[in-house]
């Protein structure tokens, strides 16, 4: 793979991503509009809102790097059994069991704090490992997934996969944040 390095040709690779993924951003809006009751009926579950969709991006972005770098060195193969893609979809998804339960219990302890109405602390946590560990599945999905059409379409994955993750994750965070609470709450 060639890769041109001028402004105009990343911006043609780009302009078209981010239009798109503009657009997607929007439906987040939307779907996060849809249940604003229950956020703030409940703070802890809107304290949850921000971290849980960035902390997905995170996590996609991670395996995106990861990934954009073994692309470039010539190792990673998209064979479901190549040992680096499993270990590293393994190390997202532990990642994501270790961290979510500890944002669930920060976002509880925040909202106990300032005095909001309060679901109990397990419910929280339940709810937040539940979104992380969903997102961590997705969120491999997504990366794996945009890295492979960026290589079939002989793109950068550097140019194209963390910025289609991150908004993705917006999105699915959003989204998945929704049906945890309509199935726990």
């Amino acid at each position: 793979m060639r890769t041109e390095w001028t402004v105009r040709a990343i911006t043609r690779a780009m302009l078209p991503v981010l239009l798109i993924l503009t657009l997607v951003e929007l439906g987040s809006g939307l779907v996060l509009g849809s249940f604003e009751a229950q956020l703030y009926r409940y703070p802890s579950l809107l304290a949850l809102v921000p971290v849980t969709i960035g902390t997905a991006g995170n996590l996609g972005s991670i395996l995106a790097a990861r990934l954009s770098t073994a692309f470039h060195l010539g190792t990673l193969t998209f064979d479901p059994a190549d040992e680096e893609l499993a270990g590293n979809s393994l190390a997202t998804v532990a990642l994501s069991v270790t961290v979510f339960p500890v944002i669930g219990v920060g976002a509880w302890g925040l909202t106990a704090l300032l005095g909001g109405v309060q679901l109990p602390v397990t419910t929280v946590v339940a709810v937040s490992l539940l979104s992380g560990i969903v997102l961590a599945f997705l969120a491999i999905g997504v990366t794996m997934t945009t890295t492979y059409a960026a290589y079939r379409f002989g793109l950068d994955p550097d140019d194209v996969v963390i910025p289609v993750v991150t908004n993705t994750c917006d999105v699915l965070g959003v989204v998945v944040l929704f049906v945890s609470v309509q199935l726990l709450v």
